[in-house]
C-alpha cells in the first residue's frame, strides 16, 4: 500500500543521497568503459600475439629439425642425440642440483611469457594520463562533466586510479592467463621429445608462485608510478596544445642542461644520478619493473631467479627513499592537477 498524504496525493518518500564510495566506483567504471580498447583489450591482444608467436616459433622448430633429420642423426661427443629430439637421455642423467637449476629456468620462462602484456600497460597508462585531462578540454566534455555534481578532486582521482590500480590489476589478470596458456603450449610440445610436462615443467616449475610475484607487484607498482603518473597528469591539465611534447621535452632538457653545466656536482653527485632518479622517475615508471633498477635484481640468469625471493627485494624497495621521495612528488602533482582543473579554460 503507497504512502498518501490526506488530500489523497501520493506521498514522495526521500530518496538519500548516494555514498560517496559509490560514486567513486561509478566514475571508476566510466574512465574503464570510455578506454575500454587500453585498459582491457590491449593486454588481452598483446597476450594472445604473444602465445601465438612462440607457438609458431616452436612449429617452425620442429620442421627445421625435422629437416635436419632427414638427412642423418648426429651425437655429441657425449653420445646424446641432437637431430632425433628425444632428450630423455639427457634429463635421466640429471644432478639434484641440475633439476634445481631446471626448475628455476622453468620459472624464468613462465616470468618471461608473461611479461608482453605489462609492456603493453606501460605505454596504456603512459599515454591514458596524457590525454586524461587535456582530451576532455579539446573535445568540451568538460563542461559536460563538470555540469554534473562531480568535484575537480574527485574526477582527477578517479582517472588517477584507473591508472594506478584498475589497469595493472587487468594487465596481472592477463598476463597470468598468458603464462598458463604459453604453459600449455609447452605442454604439448615436451611429448615430442621424451619429455613428461607434468614433471618437467609443471612439476619443476612454480606457476603459483611466479602467479604471486605478479599479484603481489601490484601494489609497488602503483607506489612506484606516482611520479610519472602526476607528472602526465600535471601536463595534461597544464598543457594548451601537445602536451606530449612539453611532457617530454621539459624533463629531458632539464637532464641536458644538468649535464652540460655539471649541476650536480655541486651536490657531489653525478649526472647519472639526476638522469635516472628525476627524467627516468618522471616518464619511465609507469612501466613494470623499472624499480629492480634499484635493489639491482637479475632475473636475466635462471640460476638467480627465485619467485619468493623476488618477492622480498621487490618488497624492500619500500624502504628506499627513491620510493618514499616520488610518491610523495607524484602526489603533490597530482594535487596540482587538481587545482589547475578547476579553474584552466582555454577560451
Amino acid at each position: 500500500m503507497n504512502a498518501s498524504t490526506f488530500d489523497g496525493e501520493p506521498r514522495r518518500v526521500p530518496v538519500a543521497a548516494p555514498h560517496p564510495t559509490h560514486k567513486f566506483k561509478l566514475m571508476l567504471r566510466r574512465e574503464f568503459w570510455e578506454h575500454k580498447g587500453g585498459f582491457f583489450w590491449a593486454p588481452i591482444w598483446a597476450g594472445g600475439i604473444s602465445v601465438v608467436l612462440a607457438l609458431m616459433a616452436l612449429v617452425v622448430g620442429e620442421v627445421v629439425a625435422r629437416r635436419e633429420l632427414a638427412h642423418g642423426t648426429k651425437y655429441t661427443d657425449q653420445g646424446i642425440r641432437i637431430n632425433g629430439l628425444d632428450f630423455g637421455q639427457l634429463t635421466d642423467k640429471m644432478t639434484p642440483s641440475d633439476l634445481e637449476n631446471w626448475g628455476k629456468a622453468v620459472d624464468a620462462s613462465m616470468l618471461v611469457s608473461s611479461l608482453w602484456p605489462f609492456i603493453v600497460l606501460g605505454f596504456v597508462v603512459f599515454f591514458y594520463c596524457l590525454g586524461a585531462l587535456y582530451d576532455e578540454r579539446k573535445d568540451r566534455s568538460v563542461l559536460f562533466w563538470k555540469s554534473l555534481p562531480l568535484s575537480d578532486r574527485d574526477t582527477v582521482l578517479s582517472k588517477a586510479a584507473s591508472a594506478l590500480l584498475v589497469a595493472p590489476v587487468i594487465a596481472t589478470i592477463v598476463s597470468v592467463l598468458t603464462m598458463f596458456a604459453f604453459g600449455l603450449v609447452v605442454t604439448l610440445v615436451m611429448p615430442m621429445h621424451g619429455l613428461n610436462p607434468l614433471t618437467m615443467y609443471w612439476g619443476a616449475g612454480h606457476a603459483l608462485q611466479v602467479a604471486g610475484l605478479l599479484i603481489a607487484a601490484i601494489p609497488v607498482y602503483a607506489m612506484w608510478a606516482l611520479p610519472t603518473v602526476g607528472w602526465l597528469m600535471l601536463c595534461s591539465a597544464w598543457a594548451r596544445s601537445k602536451p606530449f611534447l612539453w611532457a617530454v621535452m621539459i624533463p629531458v632538457f632539464a637532464g641536458i642542461f644538468v649535464a652540460w653545466f655539471d649541476v650536480m656536482n655541486v651536490f657531489s653527485l653525478d649526472t647519472g644520478w639526476f638522469w635516472q632518479n628525476v627524467v627516468l622517475r618522471s616518464l619511465g615508471s609507469v612501466f613494470p619493473g623499472t624499480w629492480m633498477t634499484v635493489q639491482n635484481l637479475n632475473v636475466a640468469s635462471p640460476d638467480h631467479f627465485d619467485a619468493l625471493s623476488m618477492i622480498q627485494h621487490m618488497y624492500s624497495t619500500f624502504a628506499t627513499p627513491q620510493m618514499w621521495v616520488g610518491a610523495a612528488i607524484g602526489i603533490a602533482m597530482i594535487f596540482g592537477a587538481i587545482r589547475l582543473r578547476r579553474w584552466r579554460d582555454d577560451n
